[in-house]
C-alpha cells in the first residue's frame, strides 16, 4: 500500500488524482459542474450535483494499493444539511457570494469588529462562513429551531463529503478550514462561544475541529479508506510548494487569486486589510499564515471566453498577449462580486475603461489580464508594509500555464518567480502531508521538487509600474462616494 488518493473539490469541478509515494501522478479524473447565480452577488452549487461529480471522479480511478485519502476544498463555502438523513436544507452558498454584504454592513459595532479579527484573524465579510450560515438559519422555515435541537449540521465542504461518505459516521474538520468559518478561535483552537453568541449559531450543528493530519476516520463508502489529511486548498498549495518556513509564499491563480505567505507559529496581524490564518499543522505544531484573496481570477477568463466569446478556449487567450502587458490605454476592474483584499468593497462592479474606437479585443483581455497581476501587487505590497520581505514567489494553479501572463507577474513585481514542474500544487500537498501520517513519504517530496524561473526584465517592470499606478487610481476612484 504505497499510494494516496486526493480528493480536490474546487469551485468549478471535483477531481480525484492517485498519487505514488513519489509524489507523482499515477491516476486522475476530474468532473466539471455549473454554478448557479440566483441573484446578482449569489453564487451557489446544487448539493446532490457536487456530491455526484465527486462520486463519478472516484468511479473512474484505480483504488488499488492506496494507503489512505487526503481531502482539499474550496475554503467558506457553506453547507447546512439534516442530520439524520444528510440531506441539505438549501444549495452550497460559494465562497464567492455575497448575499450578506447589507447584513455586515448593518454591524456597525467596532468592538466585535475587533473581537472577529483578533480571534480569528478575518475580517467582517460576506465571503466567510458564518454569515452565510446565519441567512440559511433566518431564511428556510423551522432552521434555527432545528439547529437549537442539534437537528441540522454545518459544514464546510470537506465536512460535507466526509459526511456522506461515511454514511453520518464522521462529522469533523480541520483547523484550516475551521479558520475560515469566522467562529474559530485560531490562538486557542476552539469554536469561540462569544462569536457564536453574537451570530446566533448554535454550537450542536458544529463538526469537530482537528489538526490538518489527525485522525478523521475512515469511509465506508470507500472501500474503508482512512483519511489522513485534510486541508483547505490555498493551505494545501502552500504545502505543496514547499512553503514550510517563516517566510516563504505562494500566489495561486485558479477561480480566484490567493497570495499566502507561511508567518511561522507565532500570529501576526496586518493593518493593510490582509487575514491571518492557520497554514497547516504537522506533527502537532502549527504554521500560521497571512493572506490575501482575489475574487476573481480564472472567473474573468472564464467571463471572457464564455459570455463575450472572445476565444473559444481559455489557452488560446495568451495569444492575445505580449510580453509588455500592452493594453492602449485599456483598464478592467474585475469586480463581479466585489473586491477582496486590500479594498474588501463588497458593492463595487466589473467595468472597463478607456475603451476607444481603437480599443481592440485584445487590448480588453490584456486588460483583464493585467487587472489579475495589478491586484498581486496590491497584495505583495501588504505583505511589505507588514514586514514580510518578500524576495520571490511561487505561483502556480491553471492560469500559470500561460507563460506571457506568468512573466509579466515577474516583470510588475519585479521579483523573481518560480513554476514547480507539477502544477497539481493544491492536490499534492494534501497528498503528501497524508503520505507523511501514512509512513510512506516525508517533507524532501515538496521541499525538493523541480521548479521553472522567470527573472524580471526591469524595461518592462518600469513600463507595467507605470501602468499599475494609473489603473490603482481608478479603483480609488470608482470607490469614493
Amino acid at each position: 500500500m504505497n499510494k494516496i488518493l486526493t480528493i480536490d473539490q474546487g469551485t468549478t469541478s471535483s477531481r480525484s488524482i492517485i498519487f505514488d509515494q513519489n509524489g507523482d501522478i499515477q491516476d486522475l479524473a476530474q468532473q466539471e459542474y455549473p454554478l448557479i447565480y440566483p441573484n446578482d452577488g449569489w453564487v451557489e452549487i446544487e448539493p446532490h450535483v457536487l456530491m455526484n461529480s465527486v462520486e463519478q471522479t472516484l468511479n473512474n480511478i484505480n483504488l488499488d494499493e492506496v494507503a489512505g485519502i487526503g481531502i482539499t476544498n474550496q475554503r467558506e463555502t457553506t453547507l447546512v444539511w439534516d442530520r439524520e438523513t444528510g440531506e441539505p436544507i438549501y444549495n452550497a452558498i460559494v465562497w464567492q457570494d455575497r448575499r450578506t454584504a447589507e447584513y455586515c454592513s448593518s454591524i456597525n459595532d467596532e468592538a466585535i469588529k475587533d473581537t472577529i479579527n483578533k480571534k480569528t484573524g478575518l475580517l467582517l465579510d460576506p465571503y466567510f462562513s458564518a454569515t452565510k450560515i446565519r441567512w440559511i438559519l433566518d431564511k428556510i422555515p423551522n432552521a434555527q429551531t432545528r439547529a437549537e435541537a442539534g437537528e441540522l449540521c454545518f459544514g464546510t465542504v470537506d465536512t460535507y463529503l466526509m459526511y456522506k461518505l461515511s454514511k453520518g459516521e464522521i462529522f469533523k474538520t480541520d483547523i484550516t478550514n475551521a479558520s475560515r468559518t469566522m467562529l474559530f478561535d485560531i490562538h486557542k483552537l476552539e469554536w469561540d462561544d462569544e462569536l457564536l453568541s453574537f451570530f446566533n449559531i448554535p454550537k450542536a450543528i458544529l463538526p469537530e475541529v482537528i489538526h490538518s493530519d489527525g485522525d478523521f476516520g475512515t469511509l465506508n463508502q470507500l472501500n474503508d479508506l482512512p483519511v489522513k489529511a485534510v486541508l483547505g486548498d490555498q493551505q494545501a498549495a502552500l504545502f505543496g510548494q514547499g512553503c514550510l518556513s517563516k517566510g516563504d509564499l505562494k500566489s495561486t491563480y485558479g477561480t480566484g487569486c490567493f497570495l499566502m505567505a507561511n508567518i511561522g507559529q507565532d500570529p501576526i496581524s496586518s493593518k493593510e486589510g490582509l487575514l491571518t490564518t492557520i497554514g497547516f499543522s504537522l506533527n502537532g505544531k502549527i504554521s500560521y499564515a497571512i493572506e490575501g484573496s482575489i475574487y476573481a481570477a480564472g472567473t474573468t477568463i472564464q467571463w471572457l471566453r464564455d459570455n463575450l466569446e472572445f476565444f473559444s478556449d481559455s489557452s488560446v487567450s495568451e495569444n492575445f498577449l505580449n510580453n509588455e502587458a500592452n493594453a492602449n490605454g485599456v483598464h478592467f476592474i474585475p469586480a463581479f462580486t466585489g473586491l477582496g483584499a486590500p479594498y474588501w468593497n463588497s458593492e463595487i462592479r466589473a467595468s472597463f475603461h478607456g475603451i476607444t474606437r481603437n480599443s481592440s479585443k485584445a487590448d480588453l483581455i490584456s486588460a483583464a489580464f493585467n487587472s489579475i497581476s495589478y491586484q498581486t501587487k496590491d497584495i505583495i505590497d501588504c505583505l511589505s508594509k507588514a514586514g514580510i520581505n518578500v524576495s520571490s514567489l511561487n505561483i502556480d494553479g491553471g492560469m500559470v500555464s500561460n507563460i506571457t501572463f506568468a512573466k509579466q507577474i515577474a516583470n510588475l513585481l519585479n521579483l523573481k518567480i518560480s513554476i514547480p514542474e507539477n502544477k497539481e500544487s493544491t492536490a499534492r500537498g494534501v497528498a503528501i502531508l497524508a503520505g507523511i501520517k501514512s509512513g510512506i513519504m516525508d517533507t524532501n517530496h515538496v521541499l525538493k521538487q523541480m521548479k521553472t524561473s522567470y527573472d524580471p526584465e526591469l524595461d518592462k517592470h518600469k513600463a507595467m509600474q507605470e501602468d499599475y499606478i494609473l489603473w490603482k487610481s481608478i479603483i480609488e476612484s470608482s470607490l469614493s462616494p
